[in-house]
């Protein structure tokens, strides 16, 4: 693909991947970009597989659901442009921004908690395919240390800086209770991991220079009710029929709206 071709959209002089960039960017590149990343790479993927080889901006934008204006000036920063008419080359575009995220090579990543969390983290398929790969599990039970899971024999918590050291792991997983994960994850720093990504519930404290990735889902279910809520509180008055209808509560089933002549019979 020709990078130099005219642009399909207009944006500001992109930032190379290499930059220097003020705070709040990762080497030049805006960290809310850098959050969209993986989301449009997602969709590429989607693409490639359906054998498309050019996409438009647009409908690239819509898959991944975003604005398409946002969308190019994201891929700016990348060095990249569609082709006016044409769009982009998406295998070319799945290698710049897996190369801006640094998918280009294998992360060895550590799971540190082998309950149902840890287990399911363990043998999902797709960190293989996105360029990590599982290089141990860790947990302190030991009713569990020694067992086998996704074709990993689980160590003891106490191998974790062995670990570390020896599959020259980038990246750590904390899926263990609340209560022990500070400590893990002081293990996981002073061994020389500097990403961490938390799955306990509680906020942690790292050095400057150790990035951390909290993923809760009670809170994004909260979020998800929270709307929900505020749907079903609208719902019943924009359910009503022209003759009273029934009302929907708020799971869902519909019951019979009482009339305020039938309440004054009752």
């Amino acid at each position: 693909m020709d990078t130099n071709a005219i642009p399909e959209g207009t944006g500001p002089t992109p930032a190379g991947p290499s930059s220097a960039g003020p705070s709040g960017q990762a080497n030049g590149i805006p960290e809310a970009t850098v959050a969209r990343l993986p989301v449009y790479l997602r969709a590429l993927y989607g693409l490639a597989e359906r054998g498309v080889s050019t996409v438009a901006s647009e409908e690239l934008a819509a898959a991944a659901g975003v604005n398409s204006a946002k969308l190019r000036k994201d891929l700016s920063h990348l060095g990249s442009y569609g082709i006016r008419g044409v769009g982009y080359d998406v295998d070319y575009l799945v290698y710049q921004v897996s190369r801006t995220l640094g998918l280009t090579q294998v992360w060895p990543v550590v799971i540190v908690g082998a309950g149902n969390l840890g287990r399911a983290l363990a043998n999902y398929g797709g960190f293989v395919s996105r360029g990590f790969t599982i290089a141990a599990m860790l947990d302190s039970d030991t009713a569990i240390v020694g067992s086998r899971i996704a074709r990993l024999t689980v160590r003891h918590v106490d191998e974790l800086e062995d670990v570390v050291a020896r599959h020259n792991v980038a990246i750590g997983v904390i899926a263990a209770p609340a209560g022990s994960a500070q400590a893990v994850c002081d293990r996981l720093v002073s061994a020389g991991v500097t990403s961490i990504l938390n799955f306990a519930p509680l906020v942690l404290s790292v050095p400057e220079g150790v990035d951390v990735r909290k993923v809760d889902l009670s809170i994004e279910l909260q979020i998800l009710a929270f709307h929900a809520q505020r749907r079903s509180a609208a719902r019943p008055a924009d359910a009503l029929g022209p003759s009273g209808g029934n009302a929907e509560t708020p799971g869902g089933r519909s019951t019979p709206r009482v009339t305020s002549e039938l309440a004054a019979k009752g």
